[in-house]
C-alpha cells in the first residue's frame, strides 16, 4: 500500500489564457493550501506537466487555448499520467465539448463563469478522492478506479457527494431517498469505501426481490430443520457483513412483520436466525433506500414510523436526472468511453440531432436509461459517432408516455381465444434474442439493456429456451 503524501503538499497546474482567471484561481487555491503551478497556453502547460509530473495531483484547464487545445492535452495527460484528475473550464457551452472531455478521462467540467465556492467543492473533492485511492491497498485501488462516483455538477449532485465526506467517518445509518436508476447504491459504496469499514464486507440486499420468509432467512440465517430445504445451519446477510456494511435497497418492499424483526435488529444490534432462540451480536453499518414516497407509505401504513426513526439518521435525496439535464452530457461521455472501451468500437462522439433528442427527453429511468441507451447505440453504431436515438425517438420525447409501447384501449381477441401466457412468452422471447444479438451475445450486456440482473437474465433465457447459440 502506498502512503498519500500531506494535503499541504498537493500541487495544482493551471492553464488558461485569461491572465485574470489564472490570478483568481491561484488566489483560491493557495488559501485552500494547495502549491499552484501556472500556463497561458497549452503549449506550456504541456511543458509544465511533463518536467513536474510526479507531483502534479491535479490539472485545471480551459479548453480553448493557443498553441496547443484542452482536448489534445487532455490526451496527453491520459497517456502519461492516466491516474491524474483534470477539472476542465470553459466559456463555450458546447455538448460536444463536455462529451469529448469526459470521453477522454476528465474528472469534471465547469462553464465559465463560475463562482469561487464551486471550484473550492470540486478541487477539493478530486484531491480527496486522490488521496483516497493513494491510501488503498493496490487491489481495491485498481477496482475503486475503475468505478465512477456521482458524475456531473449540478449544485444537488455537489451537495450529496460533500454529504458523504461528511458522514462516511461516522457509523450513523444513512437513507437514501430517490427515483429508481438515480444511483443510490453508488452513493452506498461511497459511504462505505470512506469509511473505516472498508477493508471488511459490503453487503447489497434488494429486499423486494425475495418472498417475505425467504428475506427473514436471507437477512437473519437459519437453523438447520427450521424449513423444508434448511439442510444446514446458514448465516444471513447481517452476518456475512459483520464489521462492514449492509445496504439494504428498496426497503420499503419489506412486509410489516419483517419490518417488525428489523426494528428489534437495530435496536439491539443483535440477530436470531430463524429457528433458533440463540441471539448473535453484529457489528454492521446500515444503509438503507427506497425509490417510494416514505411518508406516504408511513400514512398508507405500509411502513413503520418507528422503524423510519430509525433508519433516518442521516437522510440523502437524489435528484431524478429530469432535474439536472446540464449533467446529461458529461454522463453520455463517459458512458460513451466506457462501452466504446468494452466493446472494441471506435465510437468518439454523438451528432447534433442525436445530443437534442438526449436533451428533450425526461429520462423516467434516469441515470440507469440513459446508461442503457449509450450502450445500445454504441453496440448498434456502424460509424465514429452515434447519429440518432431511434429507440428514444419511439418514444416520447416530452417523457410523458410509458416507456414501453402501450396496448390499444381494446384488444383483438378471436372467437377461439388465445393463450395469453404463450402470446406473452413470445414477446419476452423476442426482447431477450434481440437484446442478444445487440450484443453480440453477451449476457451480462444484454441483461443490462433490459434492466434487469445477470440472474434474472439467465433464468429466463433458460425458461423460454432461447437458442444457446445466442449466448456467450
Amino acid at each position: 500500500m502506498s502512503s498519500p503524501r500531506d494535503a499541504a503538499t498537493r500541487t495544482v497546474l493551471v492553464a488558461d489564457d485569461e491572465t485574470g482567471l489564472r490570478e483568481l484561481l491561484t488566489i483560491v487555491l493557495e488559501g485552500e493550501g494547495y502549491q499552484v503551478l501556472v500556463a497561458s497556453d497549452g503549449r506550456s502547460a504541456l511543458d509544465l506537466f511533463r518536467v513536474n509530473k510526479q507531483s502534479i495531483d491535479l490539472v485545471i484547464q480551459d479548453l480553448k487555448m493557443p498553441e496547443i487545445d484542452g482536448i489534445r492535452l487532455l490526451s496527453h495527460y491520459r497517456e502519461e499520467a492516466p491516474g491524474l484528475p483534470i477539472i476542465v473550464i470553459t466559456a463555450f457551452s458546447s455538448w460536444d465539448n463536455a462529451v469529448e472531455a469526459m470521453r477522454l478521462g476528465a474528472y469534471d467540467y465547469i462553464k465559465k463563469p463560475f463562482d469561487t465556492e464551486a471550484i473550492r467543492q470540486v478541487v477539493n473533492r478530486a484531491i480527496e478522492r486522490k488521496t483516497f485511492l493513494e491510501s488503498c491497498p493496490d487491489a481495491m485501488r485498481a477496482e475503486l478506479s475503475s468505478r465512477p462516483e456521482m458524475i456531473g455538477n449540478h449544485r444537488s449532485v455537489q451537495k450529496v457527494m460533500q454529504l458523504v465526506l461528511q458522514v462516511a467517518p461516522t457509523d450513523s445509518t444513512v437513507f437514501i431517498q430517490g427515483e429508481s436508476g438515480t444511483g443510490k447504491e453508488l452513493v452506498a459504496r461511497a459511504v462505505h469505501y470512506r469509511s473505516h469499514r472498508r477493508d471488511a464486507p459490503f453487503i447489497s440486499v434488494n429486499c423486494s426481490a425475495f418472498t417475505e420468509t425467504l428475506l427473514e432467512s436471507e437477512l437473519f440465517g437459519h437453523k438447520r430443520g427450521s424449513f423444508t430445504g434448511a439442510v444446514a445451519d446458514t448465516e444471513g446477510f447481517f452476518q456475512a457483513a459483520d464489521g462492514g456494511t449492509l445496504f439494504l435497497d428498496e426497503v420499503a418492499d419489506m412486509s410489516l412483520t419483517t419490518q417488525v424483526k428489523m426494528l428489534r435488529v437495530l435496536e439491539e444490534r443483535k440477530v436470531t436466525p430463524v429457528g433458533s432462540t440463540e441471539s448473535r451480536p453484529i457489528d454492521v453499518r446500515i444503509i438503507a433506500a427506497t425509490n417510494k414516497d416514505i411518508v406516504e407509505e408511513i400514512r398508507a401504513r405500509h411502513f413503520r414510523e418507528d422503524l423510519y426513526y430509525r433508519l433516518n439518521v442521516i437522510p440523502v435525496w437524489l435528484p431524478p436526472l429530469r432535474e439536472r439535464k446540464d449533467d446529461i452530457p458529461l454522463l453520455a461521455g463517459y458512458f460513451l468511453a466506457k462501452y466504446a472501451r468494452q466493446m472494441g468500437k471506435r465510437v468518439t462522439g454523438i451528432t447534433a440531432e442525436a445530443r437534442e433528442t438526449l436533451r428533450q427527453y425526461d429520462w423516467p429511468g434516469n441515470v440507469r436509461e440513459l446508461e442503457n441507451v449509450i450502450q445500445r447505440h454504441v453496440a448498434l453504431c456502424a460509424g465514429s459517432s452515434i447519429d440518432e436515438l431511434q429507440l428514444l425517438r419511439s418514444r416520447s420525447v416530452r417523457g410523458s408516455e410509458p416507456a414501453v409501447e402501450a396496448p390499444q384501449e381494446e384488444a383483438m381477441i378471436p372467437t377461439a381465444g388465445i393463450d395469453l401466457e404463450e402470446r406473452l412468452a413470445d414477446y419476452e422471447r423476442s426482447y431477450l434474442r434481440e437484446a442478444l444479438r445487440i450484443t453480440g451475445g453477451n449476457l451480462t450486456n444484454a441483461a443490462r439493456i433490459l434492466g434487469m440482473s445477470y440472474r434474472s437474465m439467465r433464468y429466463r433465457v433458460k425458461k423460454l429456451n432461447v437458442r444457446e447459440e445466442e449466448l456467450v
